[in-house]
């Protein structure tokens, strides 16, 4: 009974002390970020100077710097050929839009004026319930339409005001990658040689086993992200939808939001073609959107369970709780909270 009481109390200190410490980590990273990043960097980059260190017999700052000036040099190459290409599609995707309403508004009004003339021939109490849910419909629409472009805009005006505090987030970034990388070792090394030798035992075993499990679920929501691309532009092309790198790249960033996800995508291209009246690409683009969504809720659970080592269910309960308390941030919680209770588990801390 003790010690049931005793597992009970750890239990309740690690959950409580994990929600202060996730509260205070996400309420700081505006002031942390190119530290956390900087460390997360110097992480993964460790083998790669390492590597240089042995092979070369050189330094260990110079391969640290190095190791970084390379990477950075390949992320930021990365991301100026993707936002490049992402710009160049989004200006061309705009005015299409804004043509194609321009060239068709007489096209779109016979539409709604036929609508309006067939309903006026049913049953009175239905025609007025079609009307009221149409005009319902229209005003929503408009006023979501509006609000999506001026959150646009808005979004545009504030990526332009934070260009300088980007710069500095890479600039810092950059920095704390190198020098993280370069004192890394020896900074473990001297925590360690701190602590006893039973509690650095303990504490190098809880690092091991954050470290594996972390980069783990990392890889594999990237690779759930990279199958729901890879899906979409697969099945884009061969319906020979325009700007299908574009779209692909959306549905892939979308698939991570609650509720909302790829649907955003897919919904209003399949209604833009239905209004063209390209039937089998509207229906075809609706059953590629029920395969995606399928697989993906198919294999999330696999994946990330697989990964982390931890029961599917578990995942599925931490997920659904997750977003029905708090969207993105309350799964991320619920999921990591699972996580890191299973690693202390593992390492006979809980």
């Amino acid at each position: 009974m003790n010690s049931l009481l005793e597992k009970l109390d750890r239990t309740i200190v690690f959950i409580v002390a994990y929600t202060l410490i996730f509260i205070l980590f996400f309420s700081t990273l505006g002031y942390t970020l190119p530290f956390v990043l900087g460390i997360l960097f110097a992480i993964l980059l460790q083998k790669p100077v390492k590597f240089l260190t042995r092979k070369f017999k050189i330094k260990s700052w110079i391969s640290s710097l190095i190791v970084t000036i390379i990477f950075f040099a390949i992320i930021i190459t990365l991301l100026s050929l993707g936002i490049t290409s992402l710009t160049s599609e989004s200006i061309e995707l705009g005015k299409n839009i804004q043509s194609y309403i321009n060239k068709n508004s007489n096209k779109i009004m016979g539409f709604f004026n036929n609508l309006q003339t067939n309903y006026h021939h049913l049953d009175p109490s239905i025609a007025s319930t079609i009307e009221k849910n149409l005009s319902s419909f229209t005003s929503k629409s408009l006023n979501l339409t509006m609000a999506f472009t001026k959150k646009a805009l808005s979004l545009f005006l504030i990526f332009l005001a934070k260009i300088p505090y980007t710069i500095m987030v890479i600039l810092f970034t950059l920095l704390s990658t190198y020098f993280f990388t370069k004192d890394l070792s020896a900074a473990k090394n001297k925590i360690f040689d701190l602590l006893p030798k039973s509690k650095s035992d303990r504490l190098y075993s809880i690092i091991l086993e954050s470290k594996k499990m972390l980069s783990n679920y990392i890889a594999s929501y990237l690779f759930i992200i990279f199958i729901t691309f890879l899906e979409t532009l697969i099945g884009f092309l061969i319906f020979k939808v325009k700007y299908a790198v574009l779209l692909s790249v959306l549905c892939g960033i979308f698939d991570l939001l609650p509720v909302l996800g790829i649907g955003a995508i897919y919904i209003p291209l399949a209604i833009i073609y239905f209004l063209s009246k390209n039937y089998i690409g509207a229906v075809g683009i609706l059953i590629l959107y029920a395969i995606v969504s399928v697989i993906r809720q198919v294999i999330e659970p696999k994946i990330v369970s697989s990964s982390l080592g931890l029961h599917p269910v578990a995942v599925l309960a931490a997920i659904f709780i997750g977003l029905k308390a708090n969207g993105i941030g309350g799964m991320f919680f619920c999921i990591f909270l699972v996580v890191f209770y299973n690693i202390l588990k593992k390492v006979e801390v809980l």
